[in-house]
């Protein structure tokens, strides 16, 4: 386990040492649980830009092409506006 020192701001640390409280568990919990949260999302967004680097318009047309013409099956509908 590492020690990090962190400047939060007054509004955080208040809302993070409410919720540590409400869920009775310690603030470090608290804390680790939300940095662990947004570095998921950062990563996630990460893959997601490498993944689409390697996409091929070209080759996205050619397999579009091959789907059959017709209505959308029933629950698939676009939504009204």
């Amino acid at each position: 386990m590492k020690t990090i020192q962190a400047q939060v701001p007054d509004f955080l640390a208040r809302i993070a040492a409410e919720v540590a409280e409400r869920e009775k568990v310690p603030l470090d919990q608290i804390i680790a649980l939300a940095l662990a949260s947004q570095l998921a999302v950062w990563k996630a967004r990460d893959d997601i830009e490498t993944r689409a680097q390697r996409g091929n318009l070209a080759d996205f047309d050619r397999i579009m092409a091959k789907v059959p013409k017709g209505p959308p099956l029933p629950g698939d509908e676009l939504p009204q506006g």
